[in-house]
């Protein structure tokens, strides 16, 4: 799935092109931590790579978390593993940085102005913490980017209708001061919370300042759409990941 943002900047969710989609490695992933062998995610590494242009370092997927420490990829940091890190932030040309994901929120920005990009990885535990915001500040920190400069990307990930929880989280986005009445509802059946981590994110950037016009949200559910993309829900946490990636061309 390919997103536009400018004529410079490349930006995509991988896709399983699975022939068996009950079968959790099943299909195209790149994460090496998730426990599929090592030989396929190699080969669909190369494959994205060559896709791409670019060579293997310049492909940067870090090991996330679900917290909120933010990276910045340097020349002289590109080569690294990148550990305990939800967020990467570059302006390098020909380097596509990007998160993985099986339900949870991706976020890809671009600064027009600037030329900076960066990934964010927003689980449920990150939204609450809004990495999405601590990203658009990480940006501004290291380059001067204005929010009114950015567009945003909200990849596939798990939908409202999907997204069933319970009452403590819930209580950790009120707590945090989220809109509970836009972005929080209970099933008509089950009379169970469910949360819409698209409307949370979406929220949580227009406040920070970004043009809720330059926020495009994909709306594909992978808990329903299982079969396109990876569901952690659906396949258990022990399955392939959706990589959301983002990189300037030479």
């Amino acid at each position: 799935m390919n997103y536009s943002l400018a004529e410079h900047i490349i930006a995509f969710s991988t896709e399983r092109h699975c022939t068996d989609a009950a079968s959790p490695y099943d299909g195209f992933n790149i994460t090496h931590y998730c426990g599929d062998t090592a030989e396929h995610v190699r080969a669909c590494r190369l494959q994205l790579c060559e896709q791409l242009g670019i060579p293997d370092n310049s492909l940067i997927l870090p090991r996330q978390v679900h917290g909120t420490h933010i990276e910045e990829v340097s020349e002289e940091s590109r080569g690294g593993a990148f550990e305990n890190t939800d967020a990467l932030i570059t302006r390098l040309r020909g380097v596509c940085i990007g998160v993985s994901t099986a339900d949870c929120v991706p976020l890809l920005f671009h600064d027009s102005r600037t030329g900076a990009i960066a990934a964010a990885h927003a689980g449920w535990r990150g939204t609450v913490a809004r990495i999405g915001v601590l990203t658009l500040q990480a940006l501004r920190d290291a380059y001067g980017t204005r929010p009114e400069d950015v567009a945003c990307i909200v990849g596939p990930s798990i939908g409202p209708e999907a997204f069933e929880v319970g009452e403590e989280v819930y209580e950790a986005f009120a707590q945090a001061g989220f809109p509970m009445s836009d972005i929080a509802f209970r099933h008509p059946k089950t009379q169970k919370w469910h949360i819409d981590l698209w409307h949370a994110n979406v929220w949580q950037l227009t406040e920070a300042g970004i043009p809720i016009e330059a926020i495009q949200v994909s709306g594909f559910c992978t808990y329903t759409h299982y079969s396109r993309f990876f569901s952690a829900r659906r396949l258990s946490i022990n399955s392939g990941r959706i990589f959301t990636g983002i990189m300037k061309v030479l």
